[in-house]
């Protein structure tokens, strides 16, 4: 059991990386954590690629004229662009929250949703009248 898990620690890096990211993104109200949770995850998916283009005892992809093992670069050449990705919809998000922190004063989430409910009530009462 103990050689299972040590052969293959780097899918349960993963797995440990996703749950944590997921949990952040379920259970946190901020806005900036969620996001933070966010990469997380997003970098636990980067892991696991990379870790299925790596071949035990594969070289890098160079021609030698000898017949060996090679590990795919294709991975890791994808893993390069979804991080330039990833960067960008970070600083989109974070954008986005001090938008919402202009615009509401806060960043909790919850507190987010009773503002709305208090604008929605107040509208509808003006509709009333």
């Amino acid at each position: 059991m103990l050689e299972l898990f040590l052969a293959k620690y780097n899918y349960w890096i993963v797995i440990l990386l996703m749950m944590i990211g997921l949990y952040v993104v379920v259970a946190r109200g901020n806005l900036v954590k969620k996001i933070i949770g966010l990469n997380v995850f997003q970098t636990s998916v980067f892991v696991m690629y990379i870790s299925l283009g790596k071949v035990a005892g594969g070289t890098a992809p160079v021609l030698t004229g000898k017949n060996e093992l090679f590990s795919n670069p294709l991975p890791h050449v994808l893993i390069l662009t979804a991080i330039v990705v990833g960067v960008a919809t970070t600083a989109l998000g974070l954008a986005i929250v001090v938008r919402v922190r202009e615009a509401y004063g806060t960043i909790e989430d919850d507190e987010i949703e009773e503002i709305e409910r208090q604008d929605m009530a107040g509208d509808l009462e003006g509709r009333r009248r």
